[in-house]
């Protein structure tokens, strides 16, 4: 058991909170989607990947 590698639980309960947070997710797809093509560099979805993260963060286990 000691020469086993260790398995991140994090990953594990994060999938099963990503359900939950759909709503979130799709705003996030949804803002990627409507920047796509922006040569620019100034428009971003980082609130949108922030709100998602978050909400998959505090999801109840």
């Amino acid at each position: 058991m000691a020469d086993e590698e260790p398995v991140d639980q994090k990953k594990y309960f994060d999938d099963g909170c990503k359900p939950k947070c759909v709503k979130q997710l799709r705003s996030y797809e949804a803002c990627v989607k409507r920047i796509q093509g922006d040569e620019s560099g100034n428009k971003h979805c980082t609130g949108q990947y922030f709100d998602y993260w978050s909400c998959v963060d505090k999801c109840d286990h």
